[in-house]
């Protein structure tokens, strides 16, 4: 007696009365097929067009629509009854469910029963000359339809019997399998199957369940792996006391690092397993398809897939690391190893699994599809999953690609071998560095001595540096990368020649006669040029390549770096140039002709301040005078004091401190801007003039600046014995009750501050500190403190004589020596930053080397610098560098000609004015051009949510909104 199920079931033996339904009325009984015909409305022309992805659509975007037909998707509930077309033998029902229905057919005996209008279905009447529309014709084989009746009753009549009975006794094998309780060699689909059945089915179709069989297999053995790392690698680890990886951040970051996003991609995995175990167990032995699943899970886990797959390289290098430098999980990875449901595999394995698992389930749809009757409704639908697959796993190679990238250029960073002493910072740390383009070069030697002039290096270009390195292997297969030259940054890289005639090169033979050896044997290699844009003579290289095509590799590599990197640095600039004026200024040039107007000379001095009621001015001292006027607009020549050495203004105390030849005077800044502005008469300012210094000897160089909460200028007198720094305090005349007597140099703005400081004879500069002052000499800096009469001179930095003493130190005392102090950088408490015209380092707040006696060397030759905290910006007659103080790394260039910075008070704040020549050629002169380097800010997106936009009141009224 069979009870009622809501799916097609095991078909009735013959002899057995109908059951009833139990939900339905007593009238109500099964029909005595095994399969519930739908009315003849929903009867297709095509029995499988009710097929999964197919027909009906669905209310998902993305996804092919859903079907009607039994194989349906695993993630909806099952419908209480099911309308089937008419049966044949691949639509097969349940796993008690017969391929055929038992139903009665027409026979020589049924005389009762005229051909045509038997009680099975008509396409298996006898007389009935149409074949199924989907019938396995393989040749041999008993499920063909070409077979006589009689023999066709009694082939389809066996196979319903033997399937039947084989589907009822293999409930057990088929939860053993998916539990994974078989044995390994009896997981496969014919061990299953009775002999028969498979005979009956025909090769084609047997290979075919085979392999739809593997996909349930592999994808059982899949999830089974992600369990494993969860469960034998990551738990253990995390919980591991004491720890593995210390401290708990760093394990952290590892964790997430090494493991990424497996839990998601478990998560997808579990629901489609699930999913794929549920059809097998409604559908086996013969499994219709698996296509909706697949298909439908496969939108679900693309996103978490790109993660992962971009991401494994990255996870692969983390783990390979650790394992080279960390003993205790060396041991870790062994134990877990050790364990049996492992195997013996590795982690590298267990990652990779997901990269692997979409490639492989790739290959057994293909397989499927290529074993799929032209018939049947997968021809249609695994070509869909099969493209979606395929476009999915093309799209993640870029991704794959970049990670192998960031790989090797970690590889390559951790390979380097640097001088000792230098601090060389290539912003390895950055997401955005990459390796552009690698590989080994050769490079003629100077020497003419060298039998073998030839030597082979590693070149690298990164997207920020172009590295010339050596390779040399050391003891365990570790291969350094010696770096035989500065790295030099892209925006000092310049191009040469890149498509010279190709060269020969004489290689020694390293086997036959010695006549052979001396003989050797030459090739062809093919040169290209790069240097430096500072030393375009002693940085200049000629590389070659082992043919034409490594060669173009290497030049469109450089290209396109260059290119890359040129717009990376206009969309990402520290300081920006804005013109202040390009025109008014001029020198003579090639094309002037006599002119209405004089050129004004060349530009060596600007300021900014405010008079006149709040208006902006500008003071710029050019070789002929000083000019001065409105921003921007027209300027007059106010004083004829040509080049002037510098230019100061003291806002607070309407002061204009001028250092002309060996005199230091100040001026009125409201009465200068009134006779710019023609409103008083030029013979006012000498009303205003004060003259703080120079009759008693020459000033050699002053500064402003601020100690403590006083504004003070120092300035240095050369005398014939001795040169004397002077410091001074500005203050209103009102604030100044010393009577001029006291005064040395008669000022009743200034009064002075501390004692005179006597110093060595070639000082040249002098600036503020915090609570002291900073002497430039060529001997070193001389720190001083003008308040202390009884402890005046503090030290010469950097102080070498306290230091420890080690090989850094020596380089570094060595290199200080043969380079020009310009003066110092507070960096924070407890260090500061020393300038020179080639290089920097640190200093304790004690003048002591800090930082192991390490030094930046810059990439050109400064002649001036100015401090906008966090960056130091070093100038010289070409480029403009800027550097982050505390670590020293290149942030940015500002290539130009004839640079000259025009404020030279490097440790306050205010407008950063530079010179450099302009951009207009005529009859006028060349002008020359003043920009203000105007610091830039980072851009901070900005949403509605966070108020950044409000709407103005009223803004959408014309839209009757």
């Amino acid at each position: 007696m069979q009870t009622h199920r809501p799916h097609p079931h095991v078909a009735i033996p013959p002899g057995a009365r109908p059951a009833v339904n139990p939900s339905s009325s007593s009238a109500e009984v099964y029909s005595p097929y095994a399969f519930e015909l739908a009315s003849a409305s929903d009867i297709l022309l095509n029995q499988w067009d009710a097929t999964p992805t197919v027909r009906y659509p669905t209310n998902r975007l993305g996804v092919p629509p859903r079907s009607r037909s039994r194989t349906r998707s695993a993630y909806e509930p099952v419908p209480p009854t099911i309308a089937f077309p008419e049966p044949e033998i691949y639509r097969s029902a349940s796993q008690r469910s017969t391929v055929y229905p038992n139903y009665h057919r027409s026979s020589r005996s049924d005389s009762g029963h005229p051909s045509g209008h038997s009680s099975g279905p008509p396409e298996y009447e006898v007389g009935n000359n149409e074949t199924p529309p989907y019938s396995p014709a393989t040749p041999g084989s008993a499920s063909s339809f070409n077979l006589p009746a009689d023999d066709l009753d009694l082939k389809v009549n066996k196979l319903t019997r033997e399937l039947s009975n084989m589907t009822l006794q293999s409930e057990e094998g088929l939860r053993r399998f998916q539990n994974g309780l078989l044995a390994e060699k009896d997981e496969e689909w014919h061990h299953l199957v009775p002999p028969e059945a498979r005979e009956a089915l025909g090769k084609r179709e047997v290979e075919r369940q085979s392999v739809l069989f593997e996909v349930f297999k592999s994808e059982r053995d899949y999830v089974s792996d992600l369990k494993l790392i969860r469960e034998v690698f990551i738990v253990p680890l995390t919980s591991s006391s004491p720890p593995i990886i210390a401290p708990a951040e760093r394990l952290q970051t590892f964790v997430s690092t090494v493991f990424w996003n497996l839990d998601q991609i478990l998560m997808h995995h579990e629901r489609m397993l699930a999913a794929l175990f549920a059809r097998q167990q409604d559908q086996h032995p013969l499994v219709q398809s698996v296509t909706d699943i697949i298909l439908e899970t496969s939108f679900q886990f693309q996103v978490d897939y790109e993660s992962y797959i971009k991401h494994y390289p990255l996870a692969e290098e983390r783990h390979r690391t650790e394992l080279n430098y960390n003993k205790r999980y060396q041991e870790f990875t062994q134990r877990c190893s050790q364990d049996p449901r492992v195997r013996k595999r590795d982690l590298i394995t267990f990652l990779s699994r997901p990269v692997t698992r979409l490639p492989r389930l790739n290959l057994m749809l293909e397989h499927v599809h290529k074993l799929t009757e032209t018939n049947h409704p997968d021809v249609e639908d695994l070509p869909v999953i099969l493209s979606v697959m395929s476009d999915f796993l093309k799209s993640t190679q870029p991704g794959i690609a970049a990670a192998e990238n960031k790989v090797k250029f970690w590889n390559l960073c951790e390979s380097l071998v640097f001088n000792k002493g230098e601090i060389i910072e290539l912003d390895w740390y950055n997401d955005n560095r990459s390796l552009v383009h690698a590989g080994t070069l050769a490079r003629r030697s100077k020497s003419e001595m060298d039998w073998n002039p030839w030597f082979d290096l590693y070149v690298a270009l990164l997207d920020n540096f172009f590295l010339i390195t050596k390779e040399e292997k050391r003891p365990g297969d570790v291969v350094k990368r010696l770096v035989v030259s500065r790295p030099i940054p892209l925006e000092y890289l310049r191009l040469g020649a890149l498509d010279a005639p190709p060269e020969s090169r004489k290689e020694r033979a390293e086997e036959g006669s010695i006549l052979d050896s001396l003989r050797g044997s030459y090739r062809s290699v093919y040169p290209f040029t790069v240097y430096h844009a500072v030393e375009k003579s002693t940085r200049r290289y000629t590389l070659y390549a082992p043919s034409e095509s490594a060669r173009k590799k290497w030049c469109d590599a450089l290209v396109d770096a260059k290119g890359v990197d040129d717009v990376r640095r206009e969309a990402n600039q520290w300081f920006v140039p804005h013109a202040v004026d390009d025109g008014f200024f001029r020198i003579p040039g090639p094309r002037m002709v006599r002119s209405k107007k004089p050129p004004s000379g060349r530009v060596v001095q600007a300021v900014s301040f405010v008079a006149s009621g709040g208006r902006s001015f500008m003071a710029v001292g050019c070789s002929s005078g000083i000019f001065v006027g409105r921003r921007g607009e027209n300027y007059r020549k106010i004083l004829s004091f040509g080049n002037v050495k510098s230019i100061i203004v003291l806002q607070e105390f309407n002061k204009i401190i001028i250092h002309h030849d060996n005199y230091l005077l100040a001026y009125s800044l409201e009465v200068l801007a009134r006779v710019a502005q023609y409103q008083s008469p030029p013979s006012s300012l000498d009303a205003s003039l004060e003259t703080i210094a120079g009759q008693d000897g020459s000033v050699v160089c002053c500064q402003a600046g601020r100690i403590g909460e006083r504004t003070i200028v120092i300035y240095a007198v050369k005398t014939f014995l001795q040169v004397t720094v002077y410091t001074i305090e500005a203050c209103r005349p009102s604030e100044n009750r010393m009577s001029p007597r006291t005064l040395q140099n008669s000022s009743l703005s200034f009064r002075p501050f501390g004692e005179p400081l006597y110093v060595p004879k070639d000082a040249f500069s002098v600036m503020p500190l915090a609570k002291t002052v900073a002497i430039s000499t060529e001997r070193g800096i001389v720190i001083a403190n003008p308040a202390s009469a009884t402890k005046q001179v503090i030290a010469v930095v950097p102080d070498f004589a306290g230091a420890p003493s080690s090989s850094n130190t020596g380089d570094l005392k060595a290199r200080c020596e043969t380079a020009k102090p310009l003066g110092l950088i507070r960096h924070d408490a407890s260090e500061l930053m020393v300038i020179y015209d080639t290089m920097g380092c640190y200093i304790t707040k004690h003048g002591q080397p800090a930082r192991d006696a390490m030094f930046i060397r810059w990439e050109i030759k400064a002649t001036s610098f100015v401090n906008r905290h966090p960056h130091v910006l070093l100038f010289s007659s070409e480029f403009i560098e800027i550097r982050d103080i505390q670590t020293g790394r290149l942030e940015q260039v500002i290539e130009g000609v004839d640079i000259r910075l025009l404020l030279h008070t490097p440790s306050t704040r205010g407008p950063l004015l530079v010179a450099m020549r302009g951009q207009k050629d005529d009859e006028d002169g060349v002008s020359e051009r003043i920009v203000e380097l105007v610091e830039t800010a980072e851009i901070a997106p900005a949403t509605p949510a966070s108020g950044a936009f409000a709407p103005a009141e009223g803004m959408w009224d014309e839209w009757d909104m």
